[in-house]
């Protein structure tokens, strides 16, 4: 059977077409665009190189089309890009001539006229901080009158707005499209939405109709017949748990119903045996109490500054600019919300299933090291009678949405790894667990380890939230340790030993008390493994007065600028 012959684009002068070596253009092709750039990211990387009349962006596919006022800027951006890398967002990207002479305007004058609309889709990238009706109202109020709101989670934390007029909408889409709602997180990406009217059944932190504010209110529910208990001193007892939301019974009492339903032997009820009211909080308060605050004695190991941070100020970090009358960011509870085995009054769903995990391999340590680049890790349990599956209690209900949106379906040591909330309010202590079959523990407790990363509001903030990829910051190392002894570490802890180390020159002409720099592999997976294997690591301190009591805990975190050519200084 003869094969169907491909279809090809001739020129005028009867010669074929190579897609590969499209002639000189106004429209500029851009391929391979990082999933979280918006068009002013786009826009921000090109507009040096001339006056741009149009641009079109193809979130699904990650590319985009840029037309150009006239020739010289395309053909300025497409010379400049075959000899240099443009990052748009801070990430890479490819540019090239269109076979397009022109893009394609839909109808009216400004090229949107026909897609208008007086509601508008927002989706919130990198959603570190809750996301209510009052925030969005609060950012969209200055465009125009606010009608309606509904968010939505199915596909990520997105969100529709109605405004009273299209010409509302369109200030609101060009004024924040791209920008943040705090600093370096909740990016917003906002499109015209198809709807012509929002449905909003009852007013609620996911929902509200402004225009009428008494929506879903039960005026005829009778008054309760005690007071919150919460609020009650007289009293002096706890809230009580809603029913299911207990910790666990005894090891061999535990039956794993859909991946987060816990059942002993029958439905346990909250304040049960079974369940308890929090328990074993006692073990946070005295560590919180012990006056420990993130760092070590100076003299020691270099741990004072970056032992609890992210990258700190060694590598730049770029997001969309921030919204320049934004909400303060929330204020969170980081003596409860942060650490305490116990759950926080309201803090639910702070519990996640973990699947594919490979257990020949991974322990609680190793999944503690890839968790708390996302948030506080209370407590670990491996599922004895579920193999490869473990439950990880959070430190507050944002660090769960940041696990869930920044590390599901990611590879490690040949699984997939799985992540879901589970249906419990927390873990409880399990005094003698099974052995992994590395020989440790399967249940661990991190509540009071130092290497937890967001134990107050100063050492969160250091932290930068980024998926995963295959470069890594290194910090809070030796002065000294040099690129050998740097790939040695990781062979020695288990890990692949990077292809590429960049070390940071000292900023300090007295010499510094820890160096940091960038460690990158030719895989994300690579990278992966190697942060799970090595990060907390502890290197001997080369100081001749610390007698080995007192090491370096070497630590890693994901970067969002990768090694090039440049950072070795080559041509």
């Amino acid at each position: 059977m003869a094969s169907k012959a491909k279809r090809m684009r001739y020129d005028s002068d009867g010669s074929v077409k190579d897609p590969h070596k499209p002639p000189p253009s106004l429209v500029v092709h851009v391929r391979g665009l990082h999933e979280t750039i918006v068009e002013s990211d786009l826009i921000e990387a090109v507009k040096g190189f001339g006056k741009l009349s149009y641009v079109v962006m193809m979130p699904r596919k990650r590319q985009a089309l840029v037309e150009f006022a006239d020739m010289n800027g395309s053909s300025s951006c497409v010379q400049f890009a075959q000899q240099n890398t443009i990052l748009v967002g801070g990430h890479p990207a490819f540019f090239n001539y269109s076979l397009s002479k022109k893009i394609q305007r839909p109808e009216g004058q400004d090229g949107e006229a026909r897609n208008e609309n007086h509601i508008l889709l927002f989706t919130i990238l990198n959603p570190t901080y809750p996301v209510t009706v009052d925030v969005l109202k609060t950012i969209c109020t200055p465009s125009g009158e606010v009608l309606r709101i509904v968010i939505f989670k199915k596909n990520g934390v997105q969100a529709m707005v109605e405004f009273d007029s299209v010409d509302s909408a369109r200030r609101a889409k060009q004024s924040l499209n791209g920008a943040d709602i705090y600093s370096g997180c909740c990016t917003l990406k906002i499109e015209y939405a198809k709807p012509t009217r929002l449905n909003v059944f009852r007013n609620d932190g996911d929902s509200w109709d402004f225009s009428n504010p008494n929506l879903g209110r039960d005026d005829s529910r009778r008054q309760p017949l005690l007071q919150d208990p919460m609020n009650n001193y007289a009293a002096p007892v706890t809230k009580p748990l809603p029913y299911g939301g207990g910790g666990y019974g005894e090891e061999g009492y535990e039956q794993y119903n859909d991946g987060g339903g816990v059942s002993g032997n029958g439905a346990v009820a909250a304040g049960s045996g079974n369940g308890g009211n929090g328990g074993g909080g006692s073990s946070y308060d005295s560590y919180a109490d012990s006056g420990y605050r993130g760092s070590w004695p100076s003299s020691r190991g270099g741990r004072e500054g970056q032992s609890q941070g992210g990258p700190g100020g060694q590598s730049s970090y770029r997001r969309g600019d921030s919204y320049s009358s934004q909400p303060a960011a929330p204020q969170e509870d980081y003596n409860n919300g942060h650490g305490g085995p116990g759950p926080a009054p309201g803090n639910q769903n702070c519990v996640i299933m973990v699947y594919g995990l490979n257990t020949d391999t991974v322990n609680p340590d190793r999944l503690f090291n890839l968790l708390c680049l996302y948030g506080n890790v209370v407590r670990i349990k491996f599922l004895m009678s579920k193999e490869g599956s473990a439950m990880v209690q959070m430190g507050d209900s944002a660090s769960v949405g940041r696990v869930i949106n920044n590390l599901s379906n990611v590879q490690a040591f040949g699984k997939r790894l799985q992540f879901a909330v589970s249906k419990q309010a927390y873990l409880q202590e399990v005094h003698k667990p099974r052995s992994l079959p590395d020989g440790t523990p399967s249940f661990k407790d991190y509540s009071g380890s130092r290497n937890n990363r967001y134990m107050n509001p100063e050492a969160a903030s250091k932290n930068r939230i980024l998926p995963p990829c295959k470069t890594l910051h290194y910090f809070n190392a030796p002065p000294k340790m040099n690129e050998a002894d740097i790939r040695d570490l990781f062979a020695r802890c288990g890990g692949h030993p990077p292809d590429e180390v960049v070390i940071f020159p000292s900023k300090s002409f007295t010499g510094e008390k820890s160096s940091s720099g960038l460690v990158q592999w030719n895989n994300k997976t690579d990278a992966i493994e190697a942060l799970m294997f090595v990060n907390h690591a502890e290197v001997e301190n080369p100081d001749i007065y610390s007698d080995g009591k007192y090491p370096f805990i070497f630590k890693l975190c994901f970067s969002m600028n990768p090694i090039s050519d440049e950072r070795h200084g080559k041509e």
